[in-house]
């Protein structure tokens, strides 16, 4: 029986190890294989964007919110369908969102809020009957203000870097090119929201699309105050004849007036935020520390500072 047993164990190892090698040798086939491939269809695109770490792992961990989907849209309080899908427009579907992904999304943080929040009753940690509340609500909201959030930044970071390329584009326009060869050769050396949606225009446009179209794509697809009043001016100077590089060149300039105001409210508000720090933080501590000052001062029978230290 032993002898039996001793087999037994003997060919399981043994059937274990041949599994292992046959799971190695295909992982190893199928690397080759895949390496194999991309250097054979591999397609240049000046436009392609490299997915971090960081990136690639919520990307992974997004594709678990697939299964709750369908709820999520059914609970759609404050993310329609139209509204979740223009604020991923707005922000460049971050992370490869999609709209039924993005619902999922909440529900399955509301659902993580839900666990941690009954993991904290569990262990009876201090607040945990409010956390299971709470947490699974900040699962559902924060989700939907990141949206907001990253739709907002994006749309902030095209207002603040359209100058610089505008005048990049008025001097190649005023060399003799054209503006579809000019957004080819600049477009590549920007980076961020500028070069995402130009480098879509220029895809649009090499596919086919007619050129009014997808000036009025680029209008959909963006709400930055600025980058509104740029597509608006090629559309109408387009339509009158006006020089592009002339258009180019006035909205720099104009943008970077703009963008000078912007700089000087900022600083405006921040004179506020000073004061009331220095108010309620700074003066406070030095009144403390005076104060302390002269209490170890009295206890020490009215003796100077300096012979607190000898």
């Amino acid at each position: 029986m032993d002898g039996l047993i001793v087999i037994f164990i003997v060919l399981s190892l043994a059937f274990l190890g041949l599994a292992l090698r046959s799971y190695y040798l295909f992982f190893i086939n199928k690397k080759e294989l895949k390496a194999d491939m991309e250097e054979k269809v591999f397609i240049y695109n000046a436009f392609e964007k490299k997915a971090t770490r960081k990136e690639k792992f919520i990307s992974k961990m997004f594709q678990y919110a697939d299964d709750f989907s369908a709820l999520g849209q059914r609970i759609n309080f404050f993310s329609e369908d139209d509204d979740v899908k223009k604020l991923l427009t707005q922000a460049g579907y971050p992370y490869q969102l999609t709209v039924e992904r993005f619902q999922g999304l909440k529900m399955f943080l509301l659902v993580i809020g839900a666990i941690i929040g009954g993991i904290c009753l569990i262990l009876r940690l201090p607040f945990s009957q409010i956390a299971v509340i709470i947490y699974p609500m900040l699962g559902f909201a924060g989700t939907i203000f990141w949206l907001r959030g990253k739709a907002k930044k994006r749309q902030e970071e095209i207002s603040y870097e359209l100058p610089d390329f505008l005048d990049t584009m008025s001097v190649t326009l005023q060399a003799g090119v054209g503006l579809d060869q000019a957004l080819r050769d600049i477009v590549p050396y920007f980076s961020g929201p500028i070069k995402e949606e130009f480098g879509r225009f220029i895809q649009e446009i090499d596919v086919g699309v007619p050129r009014a179209e997808a000036y009025r794509t680029l209008l959909k697809r963006n709400d930055s105050k600025e980058f509104q009043i740029l597509i608006k001016s090629l559309i109408q100077g387009e339509r009158l004849g006006v020089p592009i590089s002339n258009t180019f060149k006035q909205q720099a300039e104009e943008m970077r007036k703009i963008k000078k105001e912007k700089i000087k409210e900022k600083a405006a508000k921040a004179s506020p935020k000073v004061t009331l720090i220095t108010t309620f933080l700074v003066m406070p501590s030095a009144l403390i520390l005076i104060g302390g000052l002269m209490i170890i001062n009295m206890f020490n029978q009215n003796r100077s500072l300096l012979d607190l230290f000898k």
